[in-house]
């Protein structure tokens, strides 16, 4: 089988193949409709799927429109950064120089982003956050916040730090939690979840510590159900808008903050993060957030009877990347 609708598998946020966040990137994707798109993310069943349009405007790169196994998203950080790393791996994007600048339109709105290369090849991709962070309301009380995550109320932090959702286009609930242990331990418990999280502002739960192996400034997981996902190696919206969060925390000032974010180790797919949000006072005028990736396979999905059949036609090894 050559026929069929071509995509490419790469990992993201690593340097490796098998860590990082998996991601499926369908390069042309202009045949397909929204109903089609969903079904295969769900088939593919990886935290999210990529699907590449032609621009709306004419002065951007590309439209992207993201999807996870159970709904679409208007803007998520990993397939931000894969999608750059695909189309420039495979000469779907003119490279200029070491550094490549590239406008995604996503649900938020358009999304900069940032191709760094080195001998023709991307070594690392960024994004600018195109919404800025915003602080949610007040979550749950915090005996259900140490509920939903199977741990003890005194093992989550509310002093220094406490829990509080942000946003840069999703939100998330950020947890501190009292070290790596608690993190470890952390299970999501569905019944309390659906009684306290499901409709509250960020359903998506963020627990971390500021702590991590060497080059790591937070180590952290992240747990999306209403997704459908019940654990993700790499989040890059949650990153930006832990930025956000971060920054609230500390006296204001005219800087740029940086945090390396590590998360994925509980699962076996080790992640690292880069993070930078730049200051004025007490407003935060951009969140960056990028990575190295690499690519796993291409493929093509073909529509035959029962379903959608999948080939691998490539060993990723003879890609260009």
């Amino acid at each position: 089988m050559t026929s069929g609708l071509p995509f490419y598998l790469a990992d993201v946020f690593t340097e490796e193949m098998f860590g990082g966040n998996q991601l499926a990137v369908f390069p042309a994707a202009a045949s397909l409709e929204t109903r089609a798109m969903q079904a295969i993310a769900r088939e593919l069943n990886l935290s999210e799927t990529v699907f590449v349009f032609p621009p709306d405007h004419p002065g951007h790169t590309r439209k992207l429109r993201i999807f996870t196994p159970g709904a679409e998203l208007p803007f998520a950080g990993h397939p931000t950064v894969g999608t750059a790393f695909v189309l420039a791996s495979i000469g779907a994007v003119e490279l200029r120089g070491r550094s490549t600048s590239l406008v995604f339109e996503e649900g938020v709105g358009p999304v900069p982003v940032r191709i760094e290369t080195d001998g023709g090849r991307p070594t690392y991709c960024g994004f600018t956050a195109a919404s800025l962070p915003q602080l949610g309301p007040p979550p749950p009380p915090v005996e259900e916040i140490a509920a939903v995550l199977s741990l003890r109320v005194d093992e989550i932090r509310t002093v220094d730090l406490a829990p509080r959702g942000a946003s840069c286009g999703v939100p998330y609930l950020f947890i501190p939690l009292r070290d790596e242990d608690a993190l470890r331990r952390s299970r999501l418990d569905p019944g309390v979840w659906r009684r306290s999280f499901s409709s509250s502002w960020a359903p998506q739960l963020y627990p971390f510590v500021e702590q991590g192996r060497p080059g790591a400034d937070i180590r952290a997981r992240m747990f999306a159900p209403a997704f459908g996902i019940p654990e993700d190696p790499a989040t890059g919206s949650a990153a930006a808008a832990l930025a956000g969060y971060l920054s609230a925390a500390l006296v204001p000032g005219t800087d740029t903050l940086r945090w390396a974010v590590e998360q994925g180790i509980e699962m076996g797919r080790p992640s690292r993060m880069h993070v930078e949000c730049d200051r004025s006072g007490d407003q935060i005028v951009a969140v960056r957030v990028g990575g190295r990736s690499v690519m796993v396979a291409e493929a093509r999905l073909a529509v035959v009877p029962g379903g959608p059949s999948v080939q691998i036609l490539a060993d990723p090894r003879t890609m260009r990347s």
